[in-house]
Formats: C-alpha cells, structure tokens, sequence
C-alpha cells in the first residue's frame, strides 16, 4: 500500500514540475543561426543530398567518433566479463528444423548486400554506417539463432573490426593535416551530384562505420550466445 501510494506521488509531483515547463514550449517558426547554415551550406559544400549524413560524418564528425568509441568499449567491456569455454562437439538445447536453416542460409548473403548498400548510399538516403552495420549483425544473429552449433571466426570479426577503427581515425587525421579540419572529407574529389562516387571521403567513412558497428555488434551477440549455451549445461 505504501509503495502504490509513494509511486502515484512521485507522478503527480513530477506533472507538477514539468507541465508548466512543457507547456512553455513553442515551435520554432525558422532554423537558428547555426542550423540555417548547416542546411543552406552542407549540401553545396559537401556535394551530398543528405544533410543528415554531411552534419553527421563531418561538422559532428568527433560526436560520430566517440559513438564508435563507445561501442568499441562496450564489446571489450563483454569480451572481458564473459569468458568463453570452448569445448569440441558442443550441442546447443535447441535445434532449428531443417526448413529454418536452410532459409537462414539463403537469406543471410540478401541482408549482409541490403546492409552494404544502406551504408555505401548513406550520402544519397536516409540511412548510413550505423544502420547498414546493424543490418550486418542481424543477418549474422538470424544464422546464429538457427544454427545453434555454428562457430564465427572471431579472428576476422576482431580484424575488420580494428581496422575499419584505424582506417576510420586515419581518414579523419588526412583531413586535418591536408584542409585543416579533422574528418572533412574534402580532400578527395566531390563528384557529381547525386551520384555513388561523390561527397568527397564521406562514402568510404560511412562503409569503415559500418563495418565496425556490424563486427562489434556481431562479436557481442554471438558472446552472449555462447555464454547462454555453458550456463544451461
């Protein structure tokens, strides 16, 4: 009785304290200063019809870093926490039907291209690195979760994922040693507008993104996995 009574006053107290703040709130009629420049500048400047990926992969190109970071941090954090018993002729409690597996087989190559494409057109679509990778793993979860036995060469997942961070961090260092500013993707050629090859470096950031973010996110699911597995033995 208490608990229900201490759990509605602290609802009605905080409709007290954050009705008159919400209710203070407008619409904005027209962009501030700063956003007016990002959406009248990015796309002239930066050749890419997506204002979003040109804010994103360059003017808070440090935030995008830091996310990278973040997750990278959060797949050592797990690597470190579980350890992994490997063992020869392991069975998982649960075995897919044949019709599972043979369909996660087939579909497994069809998301892994969708993914690359969602973040090779991230500068021409909504979309980019982050959620092409995120297809990647899923593709990657979908044959995990129908293949119970199946073993992912961690060796490659920890290879593209290191590399695709250091080519990441090196594209970003060209830009700040050739124009000045560090992940400004000018130093390659903008292209043609609306086109595949164009938007300077952006195209090769986005693909470095999203291959890191599938691989990481890859090595965290199947971790996890392998944990469940021991724990239910």
């Amino acid at each position: 009785m208490i608990r229900t009574v201490l759990i509605y006053a602290t609802l009605i107290l905080m409709v007290i304290i954050f009705f008159p703040l919400l209710s203070e709130i407008k619409p904005l009629s027209q962009l501030n200063p700063l956003a007016k420049r990002y959406v009248e500048d990015s796309t002239k400047n930066l050749n890419s019809p997506n204002i979003v990926t040109s804010i994103v992969v360059t003017y808070r190109g440090l935030d995008t870093l830091g996310e990278v970071t973040v997750l990278f941090l959060a797949t050592t954090g797990i690597g470190f926490l579980i350890k992994r018993r490997k063992k020869n002729g392991e069975k998982g409690a649960f075995q897919a039907s044949e019709i599972l597996q043979t369909g996660s087989l087939f579909l497994f190559p069809i998301i892994i291209l969708f993914g690359t494409y969602i973040f090779l057109h991230g500068h021409l679509t909504p979309g980019g690195g982050f959620q092409g990778g995120v297809l990647i793993a899923s593709a990657s979860v979908l044959l995990i979760m129908a293949n119970v036995n199946i073993k992912l060469n961690h060796t490659v997942l920890h290879f593209i994922e290191s590399l695709s961070g250091f080519l990441y961090v090196i594209i970003g260092t060209i830009g700040l040693f050739l124009l000045g500013s560090f992940l400004d993707p000018k130093f390659l050629p903008l292209g043609k507008f609306g086109s595949l090859f164009s938007a300077g470096a952006i195209p090769i950031i986005y693909s470095l993104i999203g291959l890191k973010v599938g691989a990481e996110l890859t090595n965290i699911v199947d971790s996890l996995r392998a944990e469940g597995m021991e724990d239910e033995k």
